[in-house]
């Protein structure tokens, strides 16, 4: 009797380790939503929950566009009041100039939906259906693009405008091992420790200038930042009090890192000097806030990366989320 109820209470106490691993792991990985993307380029990463919180931007009167009107009216889902966290992937198209530009996207969402209603919406524009995985796949023209969707639970729906499947094929394969810690595609894998750990929220890691890419440089309205379209960026953003940016461009040396933080200076120095010239004065609070903004950007050089970090005011953020349309 003695050592059976030894090796029950060891079988316990395994089994509470296990399970207290298991926790710290799962504390520790990725957003299951990230974790769900396929390969890709780039990952942007956003909990909306925190924002909406703070700033009560939901509670703000929005003016929709038609097409999106006639999405809320069909499905009943408003995304400023259901959406609570989204991850994107981002795909660098070979061929920038063809059918579908240079970038393509894949999506995850999770919030709150009404399935039945959304099926029947995503039913009634598909012009195709394929079934994967025990999935339905729903494939609606868009812009120019096919916009394969499919819903993964009654909480999350996957997108992708690739032009092929297999992106949406490997959300779907990636959704029945997403409990595990260890699943995600292996840009995730490879830069997610290095996001700060207070700006687990909001973040984007890889070749984040891949929208902004023109002839191999990234360009920003019209203005050519002094870094390759491929640099390797780690994005962030966290709240408390105030919002924080930070973005780490990771480079291959120290001396790298203190050239390019170099030349970001002397290229913010110069836009400072011209805002400075064309508005002495803000007139306006947006006006305000883009100088708050710009007054609290700096860029420091931290081994073997360039750092830029701003913050926008509380009262300056819950202003904008107000008075946006």
């Amino acid at each position: 009797m003695r050592k059976r109820t030894l090796y029950s209470l060891a079988a316990a106490l395994l089994v509470l380790c296990a399970l207290a691993v298991a926790f710290f792991l799962r504390q520790k990985a990725p957003p299951e939503v990230a974790r769900l993307l396929p390969e890709s380029d780039a990952i942007v990463y956003l909990n909306v929950r925190p924002l909406r919180a703070a700033t009560h931007f939901d509670r703000s009167p929005v003016t929709p566009s038609p097409a999106y009107q006639q999405f809320i009216e069909a499905t009943g889902i408003q995304f400023e009041r259901d959406l609570d966290k989204a991850a994107f992937a981002l795909h660098h198209m070979a061929d920038p100039s063809g059918p579908n530009g240079p970038i393509a996207f894949s999506e995850v969402f999770q919030g709150r939906f009404d399935t039945a209603r959304l099926t029947r919406y995503l039913t009634f524009l598909s012009v195709n259906q394929e079934n994967y995985a025990g999935r339905t796949i729903y494939l609606i023209p868009s812009e120019g693009r096919n916009l394969r969707v499919t819903l993964l639970d009654y909480d999350t729906i996957a997108a992708s405008n690739m032009p092929t499947p297999e992106q949406i094929h490997s959300i779907l394969d990636r959704s029945r091992a997403a409990a595990s810690p260890f699943a995600g595609s292996s840009l995730l894998n490879a830069r997610y420790k290095d996001i700060p750990i207070l700006a687990h929220d909001a973040w984007a890691i890889g070749h984040i200038g891949l929208p902004f890419a023109q002839n191999g440089r990234i360009t920003v309205m019209g203005l050519e930042l002094p870094m390759p379209s491929d640099a390797t960026f780690v994005a962030s953003l966290h709240y408390t009090n105030a919002l924080h940016l930070r973005i780490d461009q990771i480079v291959r040396t120290d001396l790298e890192a203190s050239q390019s933080a170099t030349s970001l200076s002397t290229l913010l120095n110069l836009l400072r000097s011209v805002q400075q010239a064309q508005q002495p004065v803000p007139r306006t609070p947006e006006d305000v806030a883009l100088r708050q903004f710009s007054d609290s950007i700096k860029i420091e050089e931290h081994k073997d990366r360039a750092t830029l970090t701003a913050t926008i005011p509380d009262e300056t953020l819950k202003h904008l989320a107000s008075s946006t349309p």
